[in-house]
């Protein structure tokens, strides 16, 4: 059976939107009309991500949030564990969502599990929300019978991340806020308040402070060019986006990161992380060292980062260690190195690996932490600095003038 996406109108005339399984479109209209709607416009869904040109493919292909996946997941492996047959499973989590489009997906999946594809393989039609990693555990739960647990390991994964992600967001909204109020601050003395205060000394014939020129000079810019300004900031952000989709750029940009002092600790930090978390996970699940290797390269952001793991799976490919590959690479961090290291020689690596990831992770907040700390100062000390110098620059030649009338 195929899952199909439908708008009917319901007998007091009211659209209603929704998805069911059929064999055909034709047999859904017959169970719409069985129940009382009559059918406006019934067709498969996620259908548009099979019929979309090359080029708006991501565009239109099912994507559900990281909560929205964990939340699955956690939902599936309870159901699994529960050992009710698999597309029982992916029916009754489908049943439990309250938007269409995951709805749509689970049952788009649970059509081709019940053809007899397993669940890796369905899931692969999504690529968009079932990444690498996740459809390489689900496999390796699958054929070592041990599904439900793998499901709650990446349950507990995509947790994580969402809350690293709401944690790292609610650190940067008050840092935000401060600048979004300086700027407007800034900008409205200079269009709105500077303009009206000038004419004061237009009449005076005495030379104006140098501080009241600059200031004057910088209200008579905003206030003629700050359109253009903005359309060309505007311009330039899309302009670097559309250079940054070239992946030679793009890596000259990100080895360019990596030569940045402050910037490149974090991006390593942040993607070793990932790196080490994953590959654990991937591990622990059964899945083999060079596949999880290769997968876990693939959760880089960084392409010169993601060519090292290439780099190190290769070398492990000929017969070196694993720590030995990371160490001779010399972009890993040192502690991680020595941890799985120390993992290679007591037979526990997935066990280091997490403890690696994990101490990063915390390394990597109390790093952000910090820096948020001493942003949020110097950020009020700037607005302070420039209030005050707009105020001195509009007083020096007010007290000038009350010095010629003495």
């Amino acid at each position: 059976m195929t899952a199909y996406r439908y708008k009917a109108l319901n007998p007091g005339g009211k659209l209603v939107k929704g998805v069911v399984e059929g064999d055909s479109e034709r047999q859904v209209r017959n169970q719409l009309r069985g129940q009382k709607l009559r059918p406006v416009e019934v067709a498969v869904a996620n259908r548009q991500a099979a019929n979309t040109p090359r080029f708006r493919f991501n565009l239109f292909q099912p994507r559900i949030s990281v909560s929205e996946l964990a939340l699955l997941t956690r939902q599936l492996a309870t159901l699994v564990q529960s050992n009710l047959p698999l597309d029982e499973c992916l029916q009754a989590a489908a049943e439990q969502s309250r938007k269409a489009r995951t709805k749509g997906l689970l049952l788009q999946v649970r059509s081709r599990v019940a053809e007899g594809h397993t669940l890796a393989y369905a899931m692969g039609e999504f690529p968009a929300v079932f990444n690498d990693m996740y459809r390489a555990m689900v496999n390796a739960g699958e054929h070592a019978g041990y599904l439900g647990p793998v499901l709650e390991q990446l349950a507990d994964y995509n947790e994580q991340r969402q809350y690293t992600a709401q944690k790292l967001k609610m650190a940067m909204i008050y840092p935000f806020i401060l600048i979004g109020v300086a700027i407007a601050v800034v900008v409205a003395l200079m269009v709105f308040v500077v303009p009206e205060l000038v004419g004061i000394f237009a009449h005076s014939k005495r030379e104006l402070p140098l501080l009241t020129k600059i200031l004057i000079a910088t209200s008579d810019f905003f206030r003629d060019y700050a359109l253009y300004v903005l359309v060309a900031l505007t311009a330039l952000v899309i302009g670097l986006r559309r250079l940054l989709r070239d992946p030679a750029r793009r890596k000259r940009w990100h080895r360019l990161q990596l030569r940045i002092p402050g910037i490149s600790r974090l991006v390593i930090a942040m993607d070793t992380a990932r790196f080490a978390s994953t590959l654990s996970i991937l591990m622990a699940s059964g899945v083999p060292l060079l596949e999880s290797l290769r997968i876990a390269g693939q959760v880089l952001t960084n392409l010169v980062l993601r060519d090292d793991s290439a780099a190190v799976a290769e070398r492990v490919q000929e017969g070196s260690s694993l720590n030995r590959a990371l160490r001779e690479n010399g972009r890993f961090p040192p502690m991680m190195v020595h941890m799985v290291a120390s993992g290679e020689t007591s037979g526990e690596l997935e066990t280091m690996l997490e403890r690696s990831a994990t101490n990063q992770e915390r390394e990597l907040e109390m790093t952000l932490g910090t820096m948020m700390s001493l942003l949020e100062p110097l950020l009020v000390v700037f607005m302070g600095v420039m209030v005050l110098t707009i105020v001195l620059a509009i007083l020096l030649p007010i007290f000038d003038l009350n010095t010629m009338v003495r």
